[in-house]
């Protein structure tokens, strides 16, 4: 009975307001900020309704926590797209930056070595962060050390397109290893 409500909470289709607006506001005193930005100091929720009112606007909780609370008189709707404007910006800004793994044994050839060094620095150019892992079975776990002469070899390869950002260190029975992209 519960699980529809709880599918849209999970997947975000009911959205929960931020800001209590108008008749939503329950307490019986407010601190107000006009339209202009002017203080009007501490007034019922009566007279602040009547004010927003009277300019055709909403009067909107926009500090909650605050003692008394604090609302200001402005058009909730032209607030609600300026701030999905600000997120709409934010999010075009930002830099996705992906983890790659390439995945080794301590005892690779040197070919294989330099095409995994090889696509690494494909990664590298791409701006994608690359983790390196060699990976011990069995008696190889006796010898961490030739795990790390691996690393050095690799690291030795793509030191021109990257840089060490974690040194390696043993997780498990893998050693790993991750190399960012130098800074431009």
């Amino acid at each position: 009975m519960f699980y529809p409500l709880l599918f849209y909470l999970l997947w975000g289709c009911v959205t929960i307001k931020d800001h209590q607006i108008n008749e939503e506001i329950r307490d019986k005193e407010v601190r107000l900020i006009d339209d202009a930005g002017n203080q009007l100091g501490v007034v019922s929720i009566e007279q602040a309704l009547e004010l927003a009112e009277t300019k055709k606007l909403d009067l909107v909780n926009v500090a909650p926590t605050a003692k008394p609370i604090v609302c200001r008189i402005m058009d909730y709707g032209k607030f609600k797209y300026e701030l999905m404007k600000k997120e709409k910006e934010a999010r075009k800004k930002q830099k996705i930056i992906n983890v790659k793994e390439i995945r080794m044994t301590p005892s690779i050839e040197s070919h294989d070595l330099n095409t995994k060094a090889n696509h690494a620095k494909d990664f590298l150019k791409n701006g994608d962060k690359v983790k390196v892992s060699v990976r011990f079975r069995g008696r190889e776990l006796g010898h961490k050390e030739i795990g790390k002469v691996v690393l050095d070899k690799f690291v030795e390869l793509i030191t021109d397109y990257g840089q060490i950002e974690k040194q390696a260190n043993m997780e498990g029975r893998s050693m790993v290893m991750f190399i960012a992209p130098k800074a431009e």
